[in-house]
């Protein structure tokens, strides 16, 4: 048994079906998953059983058709799902303790909307919720929002900055306790406990102030998920939670090392940014098992799905017109996501890898580790990365919702638990509290000057 005393942390990251790109086909799968509460609702229950840190959804706008005819993409089981804001409101209701996180796009939103969504979100679960923060990766995107092209990839963070900066100031707009309500004098709120943003910036105008009050948080748990140089320097300055993908040991140690280091510059505790590599776990009684249950599902790829999986994958680029068992062609720099398009071109090139064993490769876990074994041979691998400076705890990708869960929770959490590297119980009810997070200090709120001592023997 571990005698490491800090606890890992665990996120349930659930599409509707599963991870696996042909986890809607799986027998056991719930195939219309993205639009039925009632799953969802069984779901996040599950992960709250099993003591999750927090749920966590995926989200763009816009249906990834990555280029492909209504014929092609009708093979393509995830192109609807419920807005995950909207999701985690009604989650609230059924949850009591579990962390409610979703992706949310800067290129793509205005940071008033979504300081309003999250601030309310944050209050109807007690202290629950969480943001993603993506800067969007694909031109689908854009077409939908008046735009032909996707903005560049720099210019995205840097407005993704700004995006952060006019949030959190909007969050602070009021001060935890401005609000009186008291009938009888018929003061509503503290006045001086009021701040009114008036943000000017290069990319946004914001007066303010926000009509939410404070989040219960403070500010709603921020989360990254590049691992491109400028995602690593953003991460650095504002976020407390970053998913990333790494493949072995030495390169989750290497982004521990490194994004933990920029954390100085901003003048953070390398204990304030927690990082979660995701997994996707396949588990069996013994470890030929777990790899029988990967290859049925596996056989149930369709070449059209896998092929466009992967296009996206790299950014966005059509392989249509190469052959399946030949090598990935040279591919230019992407205006996407750039860390994803090099962790997989630098695997092809390394692993020699065809078109296809690359989209058979990725089909589960999208590049992230994937782990078959027993429920003690993936505790070994979980136990490995945490105590060894790779992660502070991980994001769980089950292949197919919701067996893939449930066996989790049953087979693998008791495991981590008698190995003292999971909780059995829940530390606080917000968010912040079981993450071991702060509670960020408004910004606004101006710190009393205590007066010079006088000295003894002088007059006041």
């Amino acid at each position: 048994m571990s005698t490491n005393k800090k606890q890992l942390r665990l996120g349930a990251f659930l599409p509707g079906s599963g991870h696996h790109v042909a986890s809607w086909r799986h027998p056991n799968a719930q195939p219309d998953g993205g639009l039925n509460f009632q799953h969802y609702q069984r779901i996040a229950q599950t992960a709250e059983r099993g003591k999750f840190d927090m749920i966590f959804l995926a989200d763009g706008v816009a249906v990834r058709d990555r280029g492909q005819d209504a014929q092609a993409l009708s093979r393509t089981g995830k192109v609807v799902q419920f807005e995950p804001l909207t999701l985690l409101s009604a989650l609230s209701v059924v949850t009591e303790n579990i962390g409610l996180t979703a992706t949310v796009s800067t290129t793509y939103n205005e940071p008033f909307h979504l300081a309003r969504k999250f601030a309310s979100l944050d209050h109807l679960s007690g202290g629950r919720a969480g943001w993603n923060l993506v800067t969007s990766a694909t031109e689908a995107e854009a077409l939908n929002f008046n735009r032909e092209k996707h903005m560049e990839h720099t210019l995205r963070y840097e407005r993704a900055r700004e995006f952060v900066e006019v949030v959190t100031k909007l969050w602070d707009s009021w001060e935890d306790d401005a609000f009186l309500r008291d009938q009888e004098s018929g003061i509503y709120f503290d006045s001086d406990k009021l701040h009114i943003p008036n943000h000017k910036g290069e990319h946004f105008s914001v007066r303010g102030p926000l009509n939410v009050a404070r989040p219960v948080q403070g500010y709603p748990v921020i989360i990254q998920a590049g691992s491109s140089e400028d995602g690593k320097n953003l991460a650095a300055q504002t976020a407390e939670v970053i998913f990333t993908a790494q493949q072995t040991l030495e390169e989750a140690q290497a982004f521990y090392a490194d994004v933990k280091s920029r954390l100085a510059k901003y003048g953070r505790s390398p204990d304030h940014l927690k990082i979660m590599p995701g997994i996707f776990p396949v588990i069996g009684k013994t470890e030929q098992e777990a790899k029988d249950k990967f290859d049925r599902i596996q056989e149930l790829i369709h070449p059209e799905v896998g092929l466009s999986l992967l296009g996206g994958m790299l950014g966005g680029f059509d392989l249509s017109g190469y052959p399946l068992d030949g090598p990935l062609p040279e591919l230019p720099e992407t205006n996407g996501g750039r860390s994803r398009q090099k962790l997989l071109t630098d695997l092809a090139h390394r692993e020699n890898l065809t078109i296809r064993q690359l989209y058979l490769w990725i089909a589960g876990a999208r590049g992230h580790r994937q782990i078959l074994g027993t429920p003690e041979q993936i505790a070994d691998q979980l136990e490995d990365w945490f105590v060894n400076g790779g992660a502070d705890g991980y994001n769980i990708m089950p292949p197919w919702l919701p067996g893939g869960l449930d066996e989790f929770v049953e087979l693998v959490i008791p495991e981590l638990q008698r190995r003292g590297l999971f909780r059995t119980e829940y530390e606080g009810r917000t968010l912040r509290e079981n993450l071991g997070l702060p509670r960020p200090v408004n910004q606004f709120t101006k710190v009393p000057i205590a007066p010079e001592p006088i000295a003894v023997g002088s007059s006041a």
